[in-house]
């Protein structure tokens, strides 16, 4: 069985693992071997099922520390599903140099993902404006450091602040959340992608989100793999 090829988390992935000092132990983690490539228990593997869309539209994934450690992170589907992810460990005191260069390609334009409630409203904008290809920049931790993080990034300042409406209820099954109106990454990464008519890829990140939080919930359970159930259904139709 071929791992999926590595991708922007999991090269994050990589590299923070590399200047740990302990092993990293995900809460209520199995010990059971792991796929490199999905991260789940080699027995419930989804790699050959992974799609792949080229997109106009690119994420940004500006991830707190431990995220793309964590089994249950979503950043890393969407760096499966949408080719043109890029990813980037935060920290408060200085930024990636080849985060601030991507924010400055002149033929992208940055959107700061978050809730606009929390920003200047002179910078909140609901839709994706016609013409330079859009770059939709998440803040992937939890809610408590999202708001940390959005704070103490004054690099994103000078960008527009995409705040989402509505929608659909997350679909996100491996995290609880105490805050109403929760979404995962996942879930708002596929927002943004519909947004900018990527609808393709929006649609295809959510199936990869069901099944994946399928396959590891039944893997927790040691159940087996129902590859009739209703989200690889909806996968392989879209895929064909």
């Amino acid at each position: 069985m071929l791992p999926a090829p590595a991708h922007a988390v999991s090269l994050l992935r990589d590299a923070r693992l590399a200047r740990s000092t302990r092993p990293f132990l995900a809460r209520g983690g199995s010990r059971r071997v792991h796929c490199p490539g999905c991260r789940l228990v080699t027995s419930h593997c989804m790699c050959l099922l992974r799609p792949q869309v080229a997109t106009r539209a690119g994420v940004c994934l500006l991830m707190h520390d431990a995220e793309p450690l964590k089994p249950s992170n979503t950043g890393w589907l969407v760096a499966d599903v949408v080719a043109d992810t890029h990813a980037f460990g935060w920290a408060r005191t200085e930024a990636d140099p080849a985060l601030l260069a991507l924010l400055s390609d002149p033929q992208r334009q940055p959107y700061v993902v978050f809730p606009g409630e929390f920003a200047d409203p002179a910078r909140v904008v609901h839709a994706v404006e016609p013409g330079a290809r859009p770059l939709f920049v998440l803040l992937d931790a939890t809610w408590s450091e999202a708001r940390k993080m959005f704070r103490k990034s004054p690099y994103l300042d000078r960008f527009p602040v995409l705040s989402l409406e509505g929608g659909e209820a997350s679909r996100y099954r491996l995290r609880r959340s105490r805050r109403g109106g929760h979404f995962c990454t996942a879930d708002v990464a596929a927002q943004c992608l519909d947004l900018a008519g990527e609808g393709v890829a929006a649609d295809a990140l959510q199936d990869w989100l069901d099944v994946y939080s399928e396959r590891y919930l039944l893997a927790m359970h040691q159940r087996p793999v129902d590859e009739a159930s209703a989200a690889h259904v909806r996968l392989q139709t879209l895929m064909e």
